[in-house]
């Protein structure tokens, strides 16, 4: 009987990365190209940018929140970013007599950008007391009016070569994009698990009131937390844009969605106080390889928006009875 306890144990701690491998194996059998070098990396390449705003996105649910602005703060940095290093034979629309800007500028625009929304949030969310929810959809539709506006809904293209490096550059066979969604994934597992700020958020998520109780300042923890959430939107912002090779106005739409159900499937708890990177980036990994298998199969793209809809469903089911048993 200790056995099957232990055994429950594991499979209970480690399904996801169980699932995950099941994928591999079963996709590896239904579809030959699937296991290749080169499809792999696709995955990650297509996955990376999704990958940063799910890290981003955990951080606000771990906390018992969310942010649905995120997609929108992929689209304005992108068009604030591209606007800054467009070739200078192209008469730039947003910032037409801009002088030749390297494009270190254009960076930190877009992360200065997508930092102020995420702190804007913040600060809603801790001074007003307004749910999380209606505070991001807001800042989600204002973020995505005014990357409208800017652009007026047209793209911008015509981006430099040293910019457009940062989403299509490689080292050695590693594109630039996975290398940043591995660091990034890096630094949020070592903020959350080895830093005092990292056991603030569990600790809010858990139960704000004792978090408040015993000396965490949650007002300035939860403005850092959704600033973190839109600084890591914003990243990926700037690499979907410069792989795009432009500034599209609609580029983050439904990518919230994405992020929320790879958090959610990676065992992010939305009852607060749960959730680890290694179980987010199993999360992306699953929608990354599913969509990949799905195509590869021929599979409807609409058949795979169900399936994916099924999959979160089961996945939200799955950890409201596993943390209704660990009560």
């Amino acid at each position: 009987m200790a056995q099957q306890s232990d055994v429950g144990k594991f499979i209970n701690r480690y399904a996801i990365f169980i699932v995950l491998v099941v994928m591999i194996v079963v996709l590896s059998f239904l579809s030959p190209s699937f296991l290749t070098a080169q499809n792999l990396i696709n995955v990650l390449i297509t996955e990376s940018g999704r990958g940063i705003l799910a890290i981003g996105v955990a951080f606000t649910i771990i906390s018992r929140g969310i942010d649905l602005s995120v997609g929108s703060i992929v689209s304005l940095t992108s068009v604030i970013a591209a606007s800054l290093v467009q070739e200078p034979s192209y008469s730039a629309r947003i910032f037409p007599n801009l002088p030749l800007l390297p494009p270190i500028v254009a960076v930190i625009a877009g992360l200065s950008a997508g930092t102020i929304v995420g702190i804007t949030n913040g600060a809603l969310i801790a001074y007003t007391a307004i749910p999380p929810f209606i505070a991001t959809l807001g800042s989600m539709i204002i973020a995505r009016g005014l990357a409208l506006i800017l652009t007026n809904a047209y793209p911008v293209p015509m981006l430099r070569p040293e910019f457009k490096i940062i989403g299509q550059g490689l080292l050695g066979p590693i594109p630039y994009v996975v290398i940043v969604f591995a660091l990034v994934a890096l630094i949020a597992y070592v903020i959350l698990s080895h830093t005092r700020f990292g056991k603030n958020v569990y600790a809010i998520g858990g139960n704000v009131n004792a978090a408040r109780t015993s000396g965490i300042k949650v007002s300035k923890n939860l403005i850092a937390i959704y600033a973190v959430s839109g600084f890591c939107a914003s990243i990926a912002g700037i690499l979907i844009t410069a792989r795009a090779a432009s500034g599209i106005a609609t580029l983050g739409n439904n990518y919230e969605l994405d992020a929320i159900a790879a958090a959610t499937i990676g065992g992010t708890s939305h009852t607060g106080g749960i959730g680890t990177v290694p179980g987010i980036i199993a999360g992306i990994l699953i929608l990354g390889i599913l969509n990949n298998g799905l195509l590869l199969l021929g599979i409807s793209p609409y058949l795979q928006q169900v399936i994916k809809g099924v999959i979160i469903v089961s996945a939200v089911v799955f950890d409201m009875r596993k943390n209704a048993r660990q009560k």
